[in-house]
């Protein structure tokens, strides 16, 4: 199996205080990876490093099996649409292709085609058309999730992809997210606060502590673990 991600001690800082400290983890294709932690321990920051957003303190994050961050198909936490925007969400999924596409004025007919399975594999292409504005919560989810995959070549990076959404539309996004991981051989990086979905659906779980006492194993090692008692349950 190959490995397409690698942290070696990592340490990142937000504001001037260090929020991550001797990170060090490594992911294989197709694993799926949870993100766990109390606020202000590093997520967002250390999802900034992944991204090529942020440059670390120290340490190096080393991608491997060609993978670049520009591969990397990320959905944020709080995607939101503005009263004036007028795309379609054919127009939305596809504009996940722009990297793909590069300095060409147009998209290319692969480039489209991307975008079609990754609708039908969503299941918004029949609201391909429709004015992104017009959606629910779940819809609009499930459309930046395929603007996602339209990125992602091998890796995508989900922060907290449920915030916000009714029970139903959670649970369908957790779905799709599942069957792209265990269907499509995606592998995922997810930032959650939902130790219980975590341990059923991950095969790794990294669980950060402001400490510098973070955990990264299997579900079943962190179930075991002494840091796993300060989450779950909440």
């Amino acid at each position: 199996m190959k490995n397409i991600l690698e942290c070696v001690t990592l340490a990142a800082s937000y504001d001037g205080s260090n929020v991550i400290s001797g990170l060090s983890f490594s992911l294989n294709e197709g694993d799926y990876l949870c993100i766990l932690g109390e606020n202000g321990s590093g997520k967002s920051t250390l999802v900034k490093c992944l991204l090529g957003i942020k440059s670390p303190d120290s340490g190096k994050i080393i991608l491997g099996d060609g993978l670049k961050t520009s591969d990397i198909g990320y959905l944020p936490q709080h995607t939101s649409l503005t009263a004036g925007f007028p795309a379609t969400v054919a127009e939305v999924v596809i504009s996940g292709c722009l990297n793909r596409r590069g300095l060409r004025p147009f998209y290319s007919s692969k480039e489209k085609e991307v975008a079609r399975n990754a609708m039908e594999r969503l299941g918004v292409s029949c609201l391909a058309d429709r004015s992104c504005r017009e959606l629910s919560g779940g819809q609009q989810q499930r459309m930046f999730l395929a603007r996602a995959m339209c990125a992602a070549r091998k890796l995508l990076l989900l922060d907290e992809p449920v915030t916000g959404l009714d029970p139903t539309a959670a649970e369908e996004m957790y779905r799709l997210i599942d069957n792209l991981n265990k269907k499509d051989g995606m592998t995922v990086i997810m930032v959650t606060h939902d130790v219980v979905r975590s341990l059923e659906c991950a095969n790794k779980i990294l669980c950060l502590c402001s400490n510098d006492h973070s955990f990264f194993g299997t579900p079943e090692e962190y179930a075991n673990s002494h840091i796993s008692s300060r989450f779950i349950g909440d």
